[in-house]
Parts: C-alpha cells; sequence; structure tokens
C-alpha cells in the first residue's frame, strides 16, 4: 500500500525531536522507579519522583530527564539529566542555569553521564562548582545504586 507523504501515518524528519536512546530511557526507569518505592511503598524520601515532567507550568518551560517534587512547598527539590559524553557539558550548563538564574527553589542537582557511568554533582549557591559525586545530600542516599 501506497502511503503518501500528506498521510498521518507517514513520519517526516521534523517530528522527530526527541533524543531519547534505549539507555538513556533505561537509566531514567531504574532512577524513577528505585526513587519511586522510597517515595510511595516506604515513605522514605519526602519528595515524589516524576519523570520528563515541566519545572512550571507552561509552553516552553524547562523540562529535566527526571525530578523530584516537593508537595508542601509545590517546588522542584531535586533534578537529575542523563546524558552520553557529547552531551554532557551541555547538561552540566543546563543544571547549573537552572539551578542558578531561574527561581524554582532546586537546591540539588546532577548530571550522570551512561556511557563513562560518572556522576556529577551541583548544589544550590555553589557558585558553579560541580562535583564528581553520586551522594545526594537532600536524600542520604547514593543515587548511583539505584543503577
Amino acid at each position: 500500500m501506497y502511503q503518501s507523504q500528506h498521510s498521518p501515518w507517514f513520519a517526516h524528519e521534523d517530528d522527530m525531536g526527541v533524543n531519547a536512546p534505549l539507555r538513556h530511557q533505561q537509566v531514567i526507569s531504574k532512577l524513577h522507579v528505585e526513587l519511586g518505592i522510597l517515595y510511595y511503598k516506604t515513605n522514605s524520601i519526602p519528595y515524589e519522583p516524576l519523570t520528563e515532567t515541566m519545572l512550571t507550568e507552561g509552553y516552553g518551560n524547562p523540562v529535566p530527564d527526571l525530578l523530584l517534587f516537593d508537595h508542601h512547598t509545590e517546588s522542584t527539590r531535586l533534578i537529575i539529566e542523563i546524558c552520553q559524553t557529547s552531551g554532557q557539558k551541555n547538561d552540566i550548563r543546563k543544571v547549573i542555569r537552572l539551578m542558578d538564574d531561574c527561581d524554582y527553589g532546586i537546591q540539588e542537582g546532577f548530571v550522570y553521564n551512561y556511557k563513562t557511568r560518572q556522576w556529577f554533582r551541583y548544589r544550590s549557591g555553589d557558585g558553579g562548582l560541580v562535583e564528581p559525586s553520586s551522594f545526594s545530600i537532600l536524600l542520604q542516599r547514593d543515587l548511583n545504586s539505584f543503577l
């Protein structure tokens, strides 16, 4: 059967805007499941983990790979970006910018490079100083243990 380019079943290159390789999504899924158990089942962390969720309502707002939301203050407390080596520098800059230049209430941000298995942590007020660490001071948990 012939499908024209005007058919709704024909995928256009412009429609393929999301970059979500399998390994990237697997890491997000593992973190979401493990953090979800701590929040929903054992009530041992105070923030709800959410994937691909806007930091604030409205079109065009930033969407981290994973965030932890504080329902009491109605703000995001922690964000995690998952990357590979080619995107690492940009994701680190993104985390710093979202925490320092915007008022989302984010206290801790992480970037995980699934190719090198390296974690980077940035804390609010650290003045751009990024540490190689997977330990969340906010959660008192090593995020790498979920992978």
